[in-house]
């Protein structure tokens, strides 16, 4: 290794000398371009010449007439998620409507892979994501927004008796699987094939990622839960005035431990993740105070009640749970560094 001095050339571009040997055993000349290529670890990578895209991995699956609809699509999630960029099913004629109907519906659970050959007996599937484009941080924002929305928006579906808003609340339960389906490739990834010199806190980071999209896709769950006690609670009736003003309090009261906890991991404030932990205490007593209002409730009304209930303590949990793992990540760098 020699050092090379860092010269300025015309007060705003900088310029380094290139070894000649370098240049005479790579064919170069003067006017030729160079391609140069930031790495993660911040070291910069001079090419004499635009580095090829690596082939994609494939995985090959044989059904043989006997798999199950979900066996086959744990089959295809798993090789999405390990970072198969092709995804070819071999299968007998009369098993074809069969796969392509798994396969359209895993592409639409996941975000990325769609059907781009088919044949008698073959299907492949190509995943066409760009980790880049959507890294673990955009995800995790992304699923923030949405199920914070389907918190609000599942209580409001039975304060106002609106079964379309409640509908949708169940539908965007996809879309946040989908964004958890992604983050879980890409930490499954960073772990099986790790950069060359690659950024050690990114790479220890995106564990606490995936463990947080877990708590957020938990989230959606009872959110989708919520809503769907629509059929038994609110339609055609509304709710009463009271309990709807007390659930609405309890849905209030998640929703902001869940802002603070997500605060708290985009900018690594211990203080405030420590609020929204502490926040439970007071969480749990609008909880334990629904419980008891809704006990004198029977039948299938009780159940249905019951299950908001707890669906909107659990929310307010994983929530302080995902603030612990911010805690954990602001622990672990720098105090002064922001990796969102």
């Amino acid at each position: 290794m020699e050092g090379r001095k860092l010269q300025l050339a015309g007060g705003s571009t900088y310029l380094v000398s290139l070894p000649k040997r370098w240049v005479t055993s790579a064919g170069l000349k003067a006017g030729d371009t160079l391609f140069v290529e930031t790495e993660a670890d911040g070291t910069v990578s001079v090419r004499p010449r635009a580095g090829e895209k690596p082939a994609a991995r494939r995985k090959i699956f044989t059904e043989k007439g006997v798999e199950a609809r979900e066996h086959l699509l744990r089959k295809f999630i798993g090789a999405y998620i390990s970072g198969f960029g092709l995804i070819e099913v071999r299968f007998p004629p009369d098993r074809g409507p069969f796969v392509r109907r798994v396969a359209r519906e895993f592409c639409r659970l996941v975000i990325g892979p769609e059907v781009i050959e088919e044949s008698r007996n073959t299907l492949v599937i190509q995943d066409l994501s760009d980790a880049s484009e959507l890294s673990s941080e955009k995800c995790l924002r992304r699923m923030h927004l949405t199920v914070r929305a389907m918190l609000e928006d599942a209580i409001l579906a039975l304060k106002k008796s609106d079964g379309s808003l409640a509908h949708d609340v169940t539908l965007r339960d996809q879309d946040v699987d989908r964004l958890y389906w992604m983050v879980a490739k890409q930490y499954n990834l960073t772990h099986t094939f790790p950069a060359q010199g690659g950024d050690e806190w990114a790479a220890r980071a995106v564990h606490g990622h995936r463990l947080v999209a877990k708590l957020l896709e938990r989230i959606g769950d009872h959110a989708q839960r919520i809503a769907e006690t629509y059929p038994t609670i609110a339609e055609g009736k509304s709710l009463d005035p009271k309990l709807a003003k007390d659930f609405e309090e309890a849905e209030t009261s998640a929703v902001e431990i869940l802002d603070r906890a997500f605060q708290s991991l985009v900018t690594g404030n211990i203080e405030l993740a420590n609020d929204a932990i502490d926040a439970r205490v007071h969480h749990q007593k609008l909880i334990d105070a629904l419980l008891h209002r809704v006990a004198t409730r029977k039948g299938e009304e009780l159940l249905a009640l019951g299950a908001v209930v707890d669906s909107l303590g659990r929310a307010a949990s994983y929530s302080a749970d995902i603030a612990e793992q911010a805690i954990n990540l602001a622990v672990l760098r720098e105090p002064s560094t922001s990796r969102f």
